[in-house]
C-alpha cells in the first residue's frame, strides 16, 4: 500500500527516497502521446497486475512483488489488480479486488476504492468484479491488451483478460512495442529512483568490502547492509563456499528500491591485499571498464562497445604474458570470448535485465560472445545500462580454445595453465546515457589502492561476530 501522505507518494520513512505517484501519471501520458495517431479515438489501455500465489499447494504467501509493466505504469504494491488508461484523456482507472469482510481479521482494516485512488492518485477506481461492466460503460472503440516477447528470458508478458472480455473488440499487437520502448527511455523522477537504489547498493558493498575475511562463508556476507538483496547464487550451486585466505572475491549483488533496480559487482581479494596475480587481471578489467566510459555517448553503437572491452582485455593479457601476437587477427578469429563470454552490459530500470534489447528490426549475432549481448543498439539519452567486463578463467573455454588451432596459436599455454583455478575479475557500474556522455551512478571503490584502504579500515573495526567463532 503507498504512504498516506498529503500528495500520493511512496516512501518507507524520512530517511528513504520519497517517489511521487507523479512517476506514473508521467509515465502513462508519454504512453498515451505515442500511442495517439496509431489508435482509433475511443482506445483504452488494459494491463493486468501481478497475482497474488502459494507456495506450491501450501497457504504460504511468497512476498509479493508487482508485475512490472503494471507497475510502470500505476505504482500499485498490492496483488490481483488491472489498470485502465483511456489514451485520448489519459483518464486512469484501477481495478481493484474487493476482498471478503472476514480477512479484516488477518489484514486489518479493508480499503475501499476511494482509498485506493487517493493512495495512487487515479482518477477513478472500481471493483475488479465490476470492470467488466465499467469498461461497457466506456464504450471503448478498442482495448489494447499487452502481449509480446521478453528478449532476456524468452517468455511473453501476460495479456489482460476478465469474464466477458470476448464483449469486446481486443487488439494484442499495438501496445507491447510501444510500452516496450517507453521503459527503455527514463523520465527524471525514475532515474532519481534508480540513483537512490544505486546508493544503497553501493553502500552494501563497501560494508561487505570492511567486513569480510577468510574464515567466514559466501552466504554470511548476504546481510549486505541498508536492506541490499543479492541476486547470485542458485539452488545447485548455492553461496556455501567458505572463503580461503589468498582467494578473490566476487560480489553481484543489487536491491530495488519500489521495483526500481541496480545492479553492481565488486571483485577483491579476501584478505584484503591484492597479489600480483590478481592486481594484473583485475586492472586490466578496470581498464576496459573505464575505456568503455569514456566512449559511451548517444549515437555509440553498443557491439562497438563490447568490442572495445574485448580488445582492451586482449591487450592488457598480452602485457602480462597470457596471448601473443597480433591483436586485431585475434579479434577475428573471437579470442576475446575465450576471457569474456558473456556480453559486456544490459538495460536496466524495473527489470535487472530490462525489456527494449531487441525491438523490431534488431538482429541477434551469431559470433561466440557477441552472441550473448543482451541488446544491440545504438546507444540513445536517457537509457541506463550496466558496463560490465570480465575476465575469467574457465576450463571448458580454454581447453576449447587450446584444441582449436585458429585460437590456440595466441594463447600461452604454459603461462594460461597458471591461470586455471584463479577464477575471474568482473567490475559492474550503472550508468545513464546523457546529452554528451554518461552519468555514473554506482559508487564504489574502484581502483586497487582505493579497495586495500577500505578493507584496510575495516580491519581496524571489532570483526562481526559469526557461529562458526563462538565457544560451544
Amino acid at each position: 500500500m503507498a504512504a498516506s501522505r498529503d500528495q500520493p507518494a511512496f516512501t518507507r520513512g524520512p530517511h528513504t527516497l520519497t517517489v511521487p505517484a507523479e512517476l506514473f501519471q508521467e509515465n502513462r501520458q508519454r504512453l498515451c502521446e505515442k500511442l495517439k495517431g496509431k489508435v482509433p479515438s475511443g482506445a483504452i489501455v488494459l494491463l493486468q497486475g501481478g497475482d497474488s500465489q502459494t507456495r506450491y499447494c501450501s497457504d504460504h504467501e511468497p512476498l509479493f512483488r508487482q508485475e512490472s509493466y503494471f507497475q510502470w505504469a500505476f505504482g500499485v504494491e498490492e496483488p490481483d489488480f488491472y489498470g485502465a488508461i483511456e489514451v485520448d484523456t489519459g483518464n486512469t482507472i484501477l481495478f481493484p479486488p474487493k476482498l471478503p469482510e472476514d480477512y479484516a481479521v488477518w489484514m486489518g482494516k479493508l480499503l475501499s476504492c476511494e482509498d485506493f485512488k487517493e493512495s495512487y492518485g487515479v482518477n477513478e477506481a472500481h471493483w475488479s468484479s465490476d470492470i467488466s461492466s465499467v469498461l461497457k460503460g466506456r464504450n471503448p472503440a478498442v482495448l489494447l491488451t499487452l502481449k509480446g516477447l521478453n528478449t532476456d528470458s524468452g517468455n511473453y508478458s501476460r495479456e489482460a483478460s476478465f469474464d466477458g472480455i470476448s464483449q469486446f473488440k481486443v487488439d494484442n499487437t499495438i501496445l507491447h512495442p510501444e510500452i516496450m520502448e517507453c521503459r527503455v527511455f527514463k523520465s527524471d523522477k525514475e532515474l532519481d529512483a534508480i540513483r537512490y537504489s544505486n546508493k544503497i547498493s553501493s553502500d552494501a558493498h563497501k560494508e561487505i568490502m570492511k567486513s569480510i575475511r577468510p574464515g567466514v562463508y559466501e552466504y554470511q556476507m548476504e546481510r549486505g547492509a541498508n536492506g541490499a538483496v543479492l541476486h547470485y547464487g542458485h539452488a545447485g550451486e548455492p553461496n556455501s563456499k567458505l572463503v580461503q585466505d589468498g582467494d578473490m572475491c566476487l560480489f553481484d549483488m543489487g536491491c530495488e528500491y519500489y521495483c526500481y533496480a541496480s545492479d553492481i559487482t565488486c571483485s577483491f581479494p579476501a584478505n584484503g591485499k591484492f597479489t600480483e596475480k590478481q592486481k594484473g587481471i583485475y586492472e586490466a578489467v578496470l581498464k576496459s571498464s573505464r575505456a568503455v566510459m569514456a566512449a559511451v555517448k548517444p549515437g555509440v553503437s553498443w557491439v562497438d562497445m563490447h568490442l572495445l572491452a574485448d580488445r582492451t582485455h586482449l591487450e592488457e593479457l598480452k602485457i602480462l604474458g597470457l596471448v601473443t601476437g597480433d591483436i586485431d587477427e585475434m579479434m577475428k578469429v573471437r579470442l576475446g570470448a575465450v576471457f569474456m563470454s558473456h556480453g559486456l552490459g544490459h538495460f536496466m530500470g524495473l527489470d535487472t535485465h530490462d525489456v527494449g534489447g531487441y525491438p523490431e528490426g534488431t538482429e541477434r549475432s551469431k559470433e561466440a560472445g557477441l552472441n550473448s549481448l543482451r541488446t544491440v543498439r545504438i546507444l540513445e539519452q536517457r537509457m541506463v545500462l550496466t558496463i560490465e567486463p570480465g575476465i575469467y578463467f574457465i576450463d571448458v573455454l580454454l581447453d576449447a580454445a587450446l584444441n582449436n588451432p585458429e585460437q590456440a596459436k595466441f594463447l600461452v599455454r604454459e603461462k594460461i595453465d597458471s591461470y586455471r583455478g584463479f577464477g575471474g575479475v568482473r567490475i559492474e557500474d550503472d550508468i545513464a546515457i546523457t546529452e554528451d556522455g554518461m552519468e555514473l551512478m554506482t559508487c564504489v571503490p574502484r581502483t586497487v589502492d582505493e579497495i586495500e584502504i577500505l578493507m584496510e579500515e575495516g580491519r581496524k573495526q571489532p570483526p562481526l561476530p559469526l557461529p562458526q567463532d563462538m565457544k560451544k
